[in-house]
């Protein structure tokens, strides 16, 4: 009987042991802090994104673009960006949501299935996430056959032609980024439209919203907007206590979102 590479693969997987990061609730650097993780410009290419939650309306436009973009099925829950709704009541109860990662957008006032009243609610914000693109993934580390790497500007792919579909890396995702796909039978996330940004274009999900809400650029570009940005506006960044180091600036982060 043969056996194809990927089921040798995976045979030898069960000698295998990856350091898996637990999987907890998102959680914000402080904006104060977030200098210390902002490289200098330098001759290294380095993409980067910005998200304002303050532009964001969580229509779903960004996800229902990203999935036509990167053909990821419409009607699978599974989606390379989502958002997500955070809503705190006036008790100090804190519901979070995001309906088939906001495909349809936000139609009913029903976080967590519980209907609610306008006037219980104290704040809200919609934040759109994604993969962070990170300096030190996590993902690249306990790969055991290479098929997630970081390219020489610091987009991490994923070749499919070598992923065996063990999960390690999606379990090592500390941003929940990461999914096994229904029609690959092997790991998905965002690239950041690296399909796309290598040819001069903006992301799918930057077109698709109205409201300016998504930026991508070069850190090491002093003219780039998002350069710009990071460089004399408060930014935070998801789970900065992982030491991943991610490349995506949040603008108005409120101390709910985690």
């Amino acid at each position: 009987m043969s056996l194809s590479r990927r089921e040798l693969l995976k045979m030898g997987l069960l000698a295998v042991c990856g350091t898996v990061i637990p999987l907890s609730a998102l959680e914000i650097l402080k904006p104060e802090a977030a200098a210390s993780l902002i490289r200098p410009y330098s001759e290294h290419k380095r993409w980067a994104f910005v998200v304002d939650t303050t532009k964001c309306v969580g229509c779903g436009m960004c996800v229902k673009a990203c999935k036509l973009e990167n053909e990821i099925p419409f009607n699978i829950d599974v989606q390379r960006t989502w958002v997500e709704r955070y809503v705190q009541l006036k008790n100090g109860d804190v519901l979070i949501d995001s309906p088939h990662g906001a495909r349809n957008g936000y139609i009913k006032n029903d976080p967590q299935g519980k209907e609610i009243n306008e006037a219980e609610v104290a704040k809200g914000i919609f934040v759109p996430k994604l993969c962070n693109q990170c300096e030190k993934p996590s993902c690249v580390q306990v790969c055991p056959v290479g098929a997630t790497y970081k390219t020489s500007d610091g987009v991490v792919l994923v070749d499919k032609g070598w992923c065996i579909g063990c999960g390690y890396c999606i379990n090592n995702c500390p941003y929940l980024a990461r999914f096994f796909s229904p029609v690959t039978n092997t790991a998905d996330k965002c690239t950041f439209c690296y399909h796309r940004i290598t040819k001069g274009l903006n992301t799918a999900c930057m077109d698709a919203c109205a409201f300016g809400a998504r930026k991508i650029g070069m850190l090491n570009d002093p003219n780039s907007e998002v350069a710009k940005i990071i460089s004399t506006e408060r930014v935070s960044v998801l789970k900065p206590e992982y030491g991943n180091e991610p490349q995506v600036f949040y603008i108005g982060l409120d101390a709910i979102v985690r």
